[in-house]
């Protein structure tokens, strides 16, 4: 019972405008229960056999978070009875009982389901939960340009590319696919985006995936999620993506991250800023704050192009660093006015651009 609880309530505000929205809904069928919630712009649903044969069907709506807490308080093996009678929800397990308030199944909102869907693909749940690990940590957090607060997905012939920005860095990773598609672009909600990550597995089991102009639907074994798209353009992001930089270096991603999250610790706080020099053969790194205070540290790299001096944000740098796996990553850079390409060799697709910034 918990873990499909678990896999909708995810979506589930704490606190809402709409009290009902802090409910799942729960619809026994026959054998069947069915659980549903949603919070308007993402709905997720799954069902499961429960083994009480001739019970009474109903249609009913409880707080997500009590359920939740209570099941998870009770012992793991523990068999549970529901029982919905006069606005209130009975569980019962052993000599347990919980009492819970419920409000009426009829006002709970319900995605309608639109036009058919213009594209259906699958893949397996390991290539798409890679993918939007891969690019979701640049997506913008509460920017006014609202669809940088999202992912664009592009399908276009049998690859499914996965872009995210936030104006001052961006990610982009794409991904093979049996089918060929025409041209389609959505652009999924931040909280559609981490809720997948979630739900989706490592394994090679399948998920479908069915586009929309107005909604995407995946899914993901015995879990439906339906989510709107964010009405929007996205930024061209083939035009930041650089591809004539002539000076590069390699280096163990592990020995770069530890020599970054060391010198990070004396940044400066609102600004973040890191500072990088490049000469023949080494890498310094410099961070100072409003305190007077300095971090250094020097890494030797196989370098020899002209010396560089250029400023990052620490945390966007240490960003793609936490979240890709690779042994080494390669950085790429025009000037000291530039951008900064991150690549990495296992995928030759994967491309991270982090803006400079003035120290």
């Amino acid at each position: 019972m918990l873990k499909p609880l678990l896999a909708v309530s995810g979506i589930v505000e704490k606190r809402h405008t709409l009290p009902i929205l802090s409910n799942v809904l729960f619809e026994r069928i026959e054998e069947r229960l069915h659980l549903l919630a949603t919070d308007l712009e993402i709905q997720v649903s799954t069902s499961f056999l429960c083994s009480q044969k001739g019970a009474d069907n109903y249609l009913v709506t409880v707080s997500a978070r009590k359920l939740q807490d209570i099941l998870r308080a009770l012992p793991e093996q523990a068999e549970i009875i529901l029982e919905a009678q006069n606005n209130r929800m009975l569980v019962r397990s052993g000599k347990s009982r919980f009492t819970l308030q419920t409000l009426p199944a009829e006002d709970f909102p319900k995605h309608a389901q639109t036009a058919e869907a213009v594209v259906k693909i699958t893949m397996s749940q390991k290539t798409l939960k890679s993918l939007l690990l891969l690019v979701q940590y640049a997506m913008a957090q509460q920017d006014i340009r609202y669809y940088l607060n999202g992912l664009l997905l592009v399908l276009e012939g049998n690859t499914l590319r996965a872009v995210a920005t936030d104006g001052h860095r961006l990610a982009y990773a794409s991904a093979g696919l049996e089918q060929k598609s025409e041209l389609q672009e959505v652009i999924l909600p931040r909280k559609a985006v981490q809720e997948l990550v979630k739900l989706l597995s490592d394994s090679e089991d399948e998920v479908n995936i069915e586009l929309a102009p107005s909604q995407v639907k995946f899914q993901i074994g015995d879990v439906v999620l339906i989510t709107k798209v964010v009405d929007g353009k996205f930024p061209d992001y083939t035009r930041v993506i650089p591809t004539n930089y002539q000076k590069h270096f390699s280096i163990k991603r592990e020995l770069l991250q530890q020599a970054l999250q060391r010198v990070a610790i004396l940044s400066n706080e609102k600004f973040r800023g890191v500072r990088w020099t490049l000469s023949e053969g080494q890498l310094r790194i410099t961070c100072t704050n409003t305190e007077q205070e300095e971090a250094f540290e020097e890494l030797e790299i196989e370098y020899k192009g002209e010396a560089l001096d250029i400023g990052f944000n620490v945390t966007y740098l240490l960003d793609v660093l936490n979240n890709i796996t690779s042994e080494k990553v390669t950085c790429s850079f025009g000037d000291a006015n530039s951008s900064v390409l991150v690549t990495i060799a296992e995928d030759s697709d994967f491309r991270y651009v982090v803006m400079p910034m003035r120290i």
